[in-house]
């Protein structure tokens, strides 16, 4: 009688542990620092060094302003690895992902990673459905201002 709610409670702690440990900033601190957050948007900032790894977590759709340069090797929690050459400046959209991060070059990689909180309803559509897109002039404008911002 006393193994359910027993078996309950290790299984709420074990799926809270789960959930808890794949934000990057709490299960990868030392490389995922929260720089601001609301209800649309988390900013994360991103610092690997030098042949730095980081353990499985995940992001929420979103965009990675590259600050400087990185040889990076992205392993998805199927194993399945892609290396990636990021430069200065660079800016891409990523749609919400689990992965492990190995920095692969000699230098520090830094980055400002803008997730898109998706639990929002707009209009009585459920955002859920889909992430939004930026199109090119957007995606350069926001570059160029978290550029800006960074060199403050």
């Amino acid at each position: 009688m006393l193994f359910k709610p027993f078996g309950a409670a290790v299984f709420v702690f074990f799926a809270c542990t789960l959930a808890l440990s794949q934000d990057p900033t709490k299960v990868e601190a030392k490389h995922y620092k929260l720089a601001f957050e609301n209800e649309n948007v988390q900013v994360i900032n991103v610092h690997y060094g030098p042949h730095e790894k980081s353990e499985l977590h995940s992001h929420p759709g979103g965009v990675v302003v590259v600050l400087t340069g990185g040889h990076l090797k992205f392993t998805d929690e199927k194993g399945v690895s892609r290396e990636v050459f990021a430069k200065p400046g660079e800016s891409r959209w990523f749609p919400p992902f689990r992965h492990k991060v190995e920095n692969l070059g000699d230098t520090a990689y830094n980055a400002v990673y803008v997730g898109v909180k998706t639990n929002r309803t707009e209009a009585g559509v459920n955002s859920q459905a889909s992430q939004p897109r930026m199109d090119a002039k957007t995606q350069k404008f926001f570059t160029d201002f978290v550029l800006a911002l960074a060199k403050q």
